[in-house]
């Protein structure tokens, strides 16, 4: 069976809802989903999954959430070939720095060998039926690239 691992950071529940939609979505394509904290697991755990999903909230002008830095940098170390990898986050377009981590994260999956299934999901504070059409557009790509 194929499985996905999430991991995600979030404040005021925002990627946090973003990673269940994403779980819920997954699911119902048959794959076995996981979802964790970023605090409760580290990148080398995603080697034991098929698909990666990272997510995170940027806040203010771009920065990352404190409990977010140990794993991001982390990442830098793990080699995630072979592996279909994705991010998603939340954020507020009132900043200019609007979902920069989502970016972040892409980059760091692409520079450690993850086979990028689409574009990161950004969210504008708590997804609606816009955002949620784009997660289930990008796990149909998931999907695909897993299959393929």
């Amino acid at each position: 069976m194929t499985t996905a691992k999430i991991v995600y950071a979030s404040m005021t529940g925002n990627t946090e809802e973003i990673a269940d939609i994403f779980g819920e979505t997954l699911e119902k394509h048959g794959i076995e989903v996981d979802i964790e904290e970023c605090v409760t697991v580290s990148p080398e755990d995603l080697l034991d999954y098929d698909i990666c999903l990272v997510g995170a909230y940027t806040y203010d002008f771009g920065e990352i959430p404190d409990e977010f830095v140990d794993f991001y940098e982390e990442m830098a170390e793990v080699d995630f070939s072979g592996k279909v990898c994705a991010s998603f986050g939340s954020g507020d377009t009132f900043y200019d720095d609007y979902c920069l981590l989502v970016d972040f994260i892409q980059t760091r999956f692409k520079e450690q060998g993850g086979t990028i299934a689409g574009e990161g999901i950004k969210v504008d504070l708590d997804p609606d039926t816009d955002d949620i059409a784009a997660i289930e557009t990008l796990c149909e790509a998931i999907v695909a690239q897993v299959n393929a």
